[in-house]
């Protein structure tokens, strides 16, 4: 665990004491009850779009385990692969983290994506499905990224001398919270026939949510101080994956304009 300077609040709750001789670390409890939180709300939301419950179980547990793969091989071979290629067997040492979540969001698409595909079913209404679940996990797992201390940003020394380490992981939670409420509001103004033409085909309301997040992964990115591998052109490989999923999906929605204009 790195160390942080006396003014700072992140990592204050790294673990749960269950009796004298017995803690759970707190970023796991965190997340497995935000996963559990996640599927219930998916089961729910696609329930009530007439889509089968059993298809969205199949999809989550398909999402879970390719996230899961994806998100501890991104940081064994992106982020510290000298430290796992010295003894392979700890690659296996899940319980000392290491964990990225744009490899757990790249193997969870390629996974689940290939399970609709496989099924035949239709990917931009179940993109749409997840948009404001995924904006939901995230925040969560940024909770759990605030109490283990992970994922700090820079030190910040003020003129009188008091510093502080930026708290990027309380940053991106409010504001993925707040890109979930904006992805809910423009669903229900969509609903209603409200909203712009442009964000009433499947699939643009994950595209929006998309743009949203990327905006706020680039700013946290930007402030960040933890080790994350290799920066290309001074860019961490998160921020090249962000920019590329905001051209991405920005391209996507102002094709979907131009083709209704």
């Amino acid at each position: 665990m790195n160390m942080h300077p006396p003014h700072d609040f992140a990592g204050f709750f790294p673990m749960i004491r269950v009796g004298s001789d017995f803690a759970l670390p707190t970023y796991y409890v965190v997340v497995s009850l935000s996963l559990c939180a996640c599927v219930y709300w998916l089961v729910r939301r696609a329930e009530k779009r007439a889509l089968r419950r059993n298809t969205a179980l199949d999809l989550a547990l398909t999402c879970m385990i390719g996230g899961f793969v994806g998100a501890r091989l991104f940081h064994v071979f992106f982020e510290e692969p000298g430290y796992y290629f010295e003894d392979l067997s700890r690659v296996l040492e899940i319980w000392r983290g290491g964990f990225v979540w744009y490899g757990g969001a790249i193997g969870g698409a390629l996974t689940s994506i290939a399970l609709a595909r496989w099924q035949k079913l239709p990917i931009a209404k179940w993109l749409d499905v997840f948009a404001p679940i995924l904006a939901l996990g995230y925040a969560l797992g940024r909770v759990a990224c605030l109490f283990t201390g992970c994922c700090y940003g820079a030190v910040c020394v003020l003129p009188s001398g008091f510093s502080f380490r930026y708290p990027t992981q309380a940053f991106a939670v409010v504001w993925e919270l707040a890109a979930l409420a904006l992805v809910l509001r423009i669903e229900k103004k969509r609903s209603e026939g409200k909203s712009p033409s442009v964000l009433r085909s499947a699939g643009s309301l994950f595209a929006c949510w998309l743009v949203i997040h990327a905006v706020g992964r680039l700013i946290m990115e930007f402030f960040r101080a933890d080790p994350r591998g290799p920066a290309p052109l001074g860019l961490s490989l998160a921020s090249w994956i962000s920019v590329s999923l905001f051209v991405g999906a920005g391209s996507w929605i102002w094709l979907v304009n131009k083709r209704r204009a």
